[in-house]
C-alpha cells in the first residue's frame, strides 16, 4: 500500500450529503466513495504515523483496519436520541488494546466536512482515574506544569468542570487541570488545505510526539490504577 497522499474533497463532500441523505441505501449506492476517498487514505495515514506512534508506545494498536484505529461510520443508536444511522465524521486512534479505552489516555485525529482537530486525552475519564491524576497532581504541581508546557501554542484543555472548584483558591495554572471531570487536549482546525496533502502526517507526528510527556504522565497514573486494583481485589 503507497504512503498516505491526502483526503479529497470529494471525501469530505461524502460526509456532508451523508447528513442530509442518512439512509443504508444512500450509503450503499455511495460505498465506493467512502472506501476509496475516506476508508482507504485513513488507512493510509494509520500505516504512515505507526512508526512514530511506536516511538511513544510500543503497546499501541496500530492495525490499519475499522475498529482497530478507524472509526465505524454506522453509528449504535441502541441508546442514543440521535437516531442517524451513520456518521457525518471519522477519525482514528491509537491508543493500547483494551475493553474499558474510554478511560485510558488516547490519541486521536477527527475530521467532518469543514473541520477537523487531533489531541490526546480521555473520552471519558472514570471517577478513579480523575483522582489518583489530581493526586498526581497536588503531589509534585510544578513537575507536572513544566511537563504540561507542551501543549502551547495549539492545544486547549477541554472538558466538562465541576461548577465549585475543588480547592479553594488554588492557582489558576493547576485549576484548569484539577477541577476537570474529564479533559482531552485539543487542536481545533477549519483550514482544509492540510488534509489534502502528506503534510497531515508531519503535522500529527510532530505535534503526538510533543505531547509525549503528557502521555507518559497519564500512562503512570495507569499503572497506579493497576496496582490499587490489585490491592483492592
Amino acid at each position: 500500500m503507497a504512503g498516505f497522499t491526502g483526503f479529497t474533497q470529494q471525501g469530505l463532500t461524502f460526509l456532508q450529503q451523508i447528513a442530509q441523505n442518512n439512509t443504508k441505501e444512500w450509503f450503499e449506492e455511495h460505498r465506493d466513495i467512502y472506501e476509496q476517498h475516506l476508508l482507504l487514505p485513513m488507512r493510509k495515514l494509520v500505516t504512515d504515523l505507526g512508526t512514530d506512534m511506536m516511538a511513544i508506545d510500543e503497546l499501541f494498536e496500530i492495525r490499519p483496519a475499522i475498529g482497530k484505529t478507524i472509526s465505524r461510520m454506522n453509528r449504535d443508536t441502541r441508546f442514543s436520541h440521535d437516531k442517524s444511522l451513520y456518521r457525518s465524521n471519522i477519525w482514528l486512534t491509537f491508543k493500547r488494546s483494551r475493553k474499558n479505552w474510554t478511560d485510558a489516555p488516547t490519541y486521536f485525529f477527527e475530521f467532518g466536512p469543514d473541520w477537523w482537530r487531533y489531541g490526546l486525552g480521555y473520552y471519558s475519564a472514570s471517577r478513579a482515574t480523575m483522582d489518583l491524576f489530581r493526586q498526581q497532581l497536588i503531589r509534585a504541581p510544578a513537575d507536572f506544569l513544566k511537563i504540561a508546557e507542551c501543549i502551547h501554542p495549539n492545544f486547549l484543555i477541554e472538558g466538562e468542570s465541576y461548577k465549585r472548584p475543588l480547592i479553594k483558591d488554588q492557582p489558576q495554572e493547576l485549576a484548569t487541570w484539577y477541577n476537570k471531570k474529564s479533559w482531552a487536549l485539543i487542536s481545533h482546525h477549519h483550514d482544509m488545505e492540510p488534509l489534502f496533502s502528506n503534510q497531515l502526517v508531519d503535522i500529527l507526528s510532530k505535534d503526538f510526539r510533543r505531547l509525549s510527556p503528557i502521555y507518559d504522565f497519564l500512562m503512570k497514573i495507569e499503572g497506579l490504577k493497576k496496582n490499587h486494583n490489585s490491592v483492592v481485589s
